[in-house]
């Protein structure tokens, strides 16, 4: 998978002004020129740029620089390129999608949109008009089309010709380029057809102008398909309310704007509102819905004490909560800043597209150029008839009051000789081109998938990843925090004759409430559900790998707790009845610790850790995805092997006492197999999950924006990692598909736009025709990425 993007410093630049993949192939050379830019991943559809920073440049590694002065030569460098750029920050919370694009392009989008339309609609009037099925003289008249034309290109024409200008002379000719070549080499002939009446030439100011039009209209309903792609992230940053009720001293709650709150502020959560920060409870007990987060269909039972992040609702009863992260710092920010540089990073199958389509441009200019030159010197003279493939009629004359003279008609229609018809098919070539299909194929599958994963509480780190995650043949998982729950629980409580099971486990609970084993949370958790107060305790003393030796208020000896083989040394004595017990107990894959007071065994403690509730269906369903299934751990044999069985993992799949080295080295074995993915809880799994081609932490939660997996499962749902591939596949087959359209589509209709079915079949493509295909193609492609719909549950 190439460098991992942790090791780098990242910045995330707004681009505006690319059109298609050529134009991201430019902004990607000019971003890696620049001094410290190691990577960078260009994406057409969300026009923003991931640039990877090395670390060891001066400017990347300075303490006092922040990402604004380390983005200022970028955006400058760009500017310079005809692209304006600026740096999206975390300064501001989470972004609202929908608003920024509405703030920015709403009314541009729809006056362009009213502009295509007006321009459409004065090119069929003046077709209709000439053709004497519409009444209004003045529509007929070649003067009244040219000042249509000089207006067109002079206004809502201007950008597109002076982009495309300017990409030319940069040497980076752009959809632009090809379409300002069309419209002006156009408009030029007609000019100079009604300027100099000598030439014999016809007039054809309206294609120019309907040519226009047609992509204004394509790149206005491009971009409404565009802005649905991000509504899954939208949904997602509409999760944090914009107010919040704040809590004074003494006072009634006052409402506050959320950028105002600050750690430490306390503020009250009423039924139905949505937490508008990461908080802790600290009065109030509540059902509060985290699925729009987690994916987690339960309720999670808030208390005093619970942590609850941004954009958790509120179900039952008002809670006071302390402010704990706000803005940018929340878990909800967090995450929408890593769905959006995960969108903004391609996967390596966009390399291809992206090198194609920069170099398009050139190869439809020169093929443009060809195509005049043969039609123009040769092809008429090969095919004469060609000249006759449409009707000829006899063009509407004009006759004003300087005496010029010229006739007005629709490109190739009336193509009487070789330079008109050859200029015809030319334009026909520079329009029907679309690189932008090609630009746009694999980010709208990438955008939509990645979006669509944050909802169900996946996160990809990237389009890479995605890539990878959809190739993976082989799942490992880790056994303990992962398969299981990572939580031990009392499991079995065996006193000897005359002792009672409560005060059996009271000592045990109150000598290991001194220390921070895991299984001593285990006791704790026992005593307090059977309401057990603890004992005193005096003096202890923890015996590392053996357990803990202490005096307890009210006992006449010491009191142990620990493994038992350790309190056997002591000289203390195990019943045959309660030996038997112990085997069946350690059989069972539960860990049995020995209780005693003074030089008398008082029982056992059977600790086990509970399989997740999910394990075996999650199992199961990547079992059914084709995918070989393996456990390493580190926990003992016996444990190992019955979790797998509960699971139906074969015994060859098994690996156990595994040192973190031991589980990199048999993930790398493992790679013959194919691409290997690790599933482990992203913090004592992280050499394992760096190992792996695909690193799948679950269970991290707030902790997202720290972790080193590649794939995140928010949550406690292991069902999530087969969900995760399965969108992941899902994804793929998406920007295939759009990679075949996209260089299937401009494979058929630049040779047909190049005349080759003209001599046999008398067919050729009008330029507004093609303005039409070119659009279709790259809407087509944005369409198809939003029928993404895979099963998400």
């Amino acid at each position: 998978m190439g460098r991992r993007p942790g090791a780098i410093e990242p910045l995330l630049l707004e681009v505006e002004g690319m059109k298609c993949g050529g134009c991201v192939r430019a902004v990607e050379q000019r971003l890696l020129d620049q001094p410290g830019v190691a990577q960078v991943s260009v994406n057409l559809l969300t026009r923003t740029a991931w640039v990877g920073l090395d670390p060891s440049t001066p400017a990347a590694g300075e303490e006092g620089g922040g990402e604004a002065d380390l983005a200022a030569p970028l955006i400058t460098s760009l500017g310079a390129l005809g692209y304006s750029a600026q740096l999206r920050g975390p300064g501001h919370g989470p972004p609202s999608l929908r608003e920024r694009r509405q703030n920015q392009h709403w009314w541009q989008q729809w006056r362009q949109l009213v502009v295509a339309l007006a321009l459409l609609l004065v090119s069929v009037a003046g077709h209709l008009a000439e053709s004497g099925q519409l009444a209004v003289p003045l529509l007929a008249e070649i003067p009244f089309h040219a000042l249509v034309a000089t207006g067109a290109l002079a206004g809502p024409g201007r950008s597109i010709l002076v982009a495309g200008a300017r990409g030319a002379l940069a040497g980076v000719p752009s959809m632009d380029t090809l379409v300002g070549l069309g419209m002006g080499s156009a408009y030029l002939a007609s000019l100079g057809a009604f300027l100099w009446p000598s030439l014999g030439w016809q007039c054809f100011f309206n294609e120019p102008v309907m040519l226009l039009g047609f992509v204004l209209l394509g790149r206005f309903l491009e971009e409404r398909a565009r802005f649905r792609t991000g509504l899954a992230l939208e949904q997602l940053a509409a999760l944090q309310p914009d107010t919040a009720l704040l809590l004074l001293d003494g006072g009634e709650p006052r409402v506050v704007r959320v950028g105002g709150l600050r750690p430490g502020d306390q503020l009250r959560i009423l039924p139905g509102d949505r937490l508008p920060v990461d908080g802790l409870v600290r009065v109030g007990h509540s059902a509060v819905d985290v699925s729009s987060l987690t994916g987690e269909p339960l309720p999670l039972m808030a208390a005093p004490g619970t942590s609850l992040a941004a954009g958790s609702l509120n179900l039952e009863a008002p809670l006071e909560i302390e402010v704990q992260h706000s803005g940018a710092d929340t878990a909800l920010a967090r995450i929408i800043r890593l769905v959006e540089q995960a969108q903004a990073r391609k996967a390596p199958i966009q390399g291809l597209a992206d090198r194609v389509a920069g170099r398009f441009s050139v190869f439809v200019l020169l093929l443009a150029a060809a195509t005049f030159v043969f039609w123009w010197l040769w092809g008429t003279a090969l095919w004469p008839q060609v000249l006759l493939a449409a009707p000829a009629f006899q063009a509407h004359g004009f006759h004003g009051a300087s005496g010029l003279q010229g006739g007005h008609a629709v490109l190739g229609a009336m193509a009487t000789t070789p330079s008109a018809l050859a200029l015809q098919l030319a334009i026909a070539v520079l329009v029907v081109a679309c690189p932008c299909a090609l630009g746009l194929a694999t980010p709208t599958a990438i955008t939509v998938g990645a979006g669509l994963a944050a909802r169900a509480g996946v996160l990809f780190r990237g389009g890479d990843v995605i890539e990878m995650a959809a190739r993976v043949q082989v799942v490992l998982f880790d056994k303990t925090g992962t398969l299981t729950l990572g939580r031990p629980l009392v499991t079995a409580v065996e006193p000897v004759p005359g002792v009672q099971a409560d005060r059996l486990l009271q000592i045990a609970a109150s000598l290991e409430a001194q220390t921070r084993h895991p299984l001593a949370h285990a006791l704790l958790q026992e005593a307090q559900a059977r309401r057990l107060s603890l004992l005193k305790v005096t003096a202890s003393e923890t015996l590392a790998g053996q357990g803990v030796l202490g005096t307890l208020e009210g006992l006449a000896g010491k009191a142990r707790v620990g493994r038992l083989g350790w309190l056997l040394e002591a000289g203390l004595r195990l019943d045959p009845v309660l030996e038997q017990r112990r085997e069946q107990l350690e059989c069972l894959g539960s860990t049995v610790l020995a209780v005693a007071e003074g030089p008398r065994l008082l029982g056992l403690v059977a600790v086990e850790d509970q399989l997740r509730p999910d394990a075996a269906a999650a199992l199961a369903e990547l079992q059914g995805l084709g995918l070989e299934l393996g456990v390493l751990s580190g926990d003992r044999e016996q444990p190992v092997r019955l979790l797998a069985d509960r699971l139906g993992l074969m015994a060859g799949t098994l690996a156990w006492e595994l040192l973190p080295e031991q589980k990199v080295e048999r993930i790398i074995a493992a790679k013959g197999h194919g691409p290997v993915a690790m599933v482990g809880d992203g913090i004592n799994d992280t050499p394992a999950l760096a190992a792996a081609d695909l690193g799948i932490a679950v269970g991290t939660g707030t902790q997202i924006a720290q972790d080193t997996a590649d794939l995140v499962i928010l949550g406690e749902r292991l069902e999530g990692v087969a969900l995760a591939l399965r969108l992941a596949r899902s994804t793929m087959v998406k920007v295939r598909q759009n990679l075949v359209w996209a260089f299937g589509y401009n494979l058929i209709v630049l040779p047909i736009a190049a005349g080759v079915l003209l001599p046999a079949y008398g067919l050729l493509l009008s330029p507004p025709l093609a303005a039409l295909l070119m659009a279709t193609s790259s809407i087509t492609v944005v369409v198809n990425a939003l029928l993404l719909r895979p099963r998400l549950a």
